[in-house]
Order: C-alpha cells, then sequence, then structure tokens
C-alpha cells in the first residue's frame, strides 16, 4: 500500500467512526422518554411532586406536570356519581405519554362479574400512551404513608401496561404489575418492584 492508499484508507475509517458515534447519540436521544403527568381537577400538589418524582427514579423518564383540566360531564360513568375510565383515556388519548391523576372516583367495565361500572384504582391502554389513576380509593383506611405507597405503585402499574406489560404470571406477590382485581390487599402486598420476566418484557 503506497502513501496515498494508506491516507485514503484512514480518511475511510475516520469517516465511518464519526457516523457510529453519530447514530449511538441519535438512537440514545430516541430512546429518552417524557412523561407528562395532567391534573384532572383538583390534586394536591404533594401527590403531583410524588408520582413525578416516583416516575422519574424507577423508569428513569423525564416528568413534568401539566396545568390540571377541569372535569366535565361528558365523561361521567352512567351513574352519573363517578368518571368512566374509558371515557377519560378516549379523550384526552394523544401521541405524549400521558399519566392522568385524579381524586374523583373512576369506574369500569368488570367482565368477570358482568358489571358495566366497577371502581377502579387505574386503568391504561396496553400497549398505548395513556393510562388514568384515581387516588379516591386508595385513600381509604389508610395513612399518609400506606397512601403515598399505594399512589406509587398504581401508577407505576398503569405507566408498564401503557409500555405493554400484562398482569404479571410469575406469582411473585411483590411485583406491582400483578391484578388487583379491585382488591387493595393485593396493592398492599406488593413492592415498588418487577419481577424478573416483567423487567426482561420492557428491558429494564
Amino acid at each position: 500500500m503506497n502513501i496515498l492508499e494508506l491516507k485514503y484508507a484512514i480518511l475511510c475509517l475516520c469517516l465511518v467512526t464519526s457516523v457510529f458515534k453519530t447514530d449511538i447519540k441519535a438512537t440514545s436521544h430516541n430512546e429518552s422518554k417524557t412523561v407528562y403527568i395532567q391534573p384532572l381537577g383538583s390534586v394536591e400538589k404533594s401527590e403531583l411532586n410524588l408520582v413525578k418524582s416516583s416516575v422519574e427514579h424507577f423508569y428513569h423518564y423525564k416528568c413534568i406536570v401539566k396545568p390540571k383540566v377541569n372535569l366535565t360531564k361528558d365523561i361521567l360513568a352512567n351513574s352519573k356519581t363517578r368518571y368512566e375510565a374509558n371515557r377519560i383515556l378516549s379523550k384526552y388519548n394523544c401521541a405524549d405519554n400521558l399519566l392522568i391523576l385524579t381524586e374523583k372516583d373512576i369506574a369500569g367495565a368488570n367482565v368477570e362479574r358482568h358489571l358495566g361500572e366497577w371502581g377502579v384504582f387505574g386503568l391504561g391502554y396496553r400497549p398505548g400512551t395513556t393510562c388514568v389513576v384515581s387516588t379516591f380509593r386508595l385513600k381509604r383506611n389508610a395513612s399518609a404513608e400506606l397512601f403515598h405507597a399505594r399512589l406509587t405503585k398504581v401508577c407505576l402499574h398503569e405507566i408498564g401496561h401503557n409500555l405493554g406489560l400484562n398482569h404479571c404470571a410469575s406469582g411473585d406477590k411483590r411485583c406491582f404489575m400483578n391484578d388487583a382485581k379491585g382488591t387493595i390487599k393485593v396493592v398492599d402486598e406488593e413492592q415498588v418492584f418487577l419481577c424478573e420476566n416483567c423487567r426482561k418484557s420492557i428491558g429494564l
């Protein structure tokens, strides 16, 4: 190889290296994720801050709290006493990753019990970008510490659904992706923890 060929080879190597570094940066940037927290009606600032820090710490996503939006009649459940979770998701579904937080009671259909309106802690599209969590049932018979633990786990659970996770089938009661089946006891037995199978499913 003469001097001219050697210089050409070095130039090509430098160009390839430069492109490779650019691709790594672009991939890293694309993988970064922002979750917007949307208060629906009045929500305590301390609750918003707790959810924000929990999501940032566990999933390592950037979190931004949006200005609150008002509750409207079009998302009321048929009983008119609480709000329909699916109607909330449908109304606010968008391209952004959105965690809707409300202090009002929410409900959804329960096929197993043949009920069109069943009180729920939260609901999220699987997979998707939008989920909703209510603090209403999480506060029942709970100290501040217990309520905060419940809120953290339910929010992480619904984001897990958005990421594509099913309810956990590992049998590990610590995993927050277990199906609560409307029972707060299941949530209280869980930890801020994903079992190995759930972690692998979303690449954590």
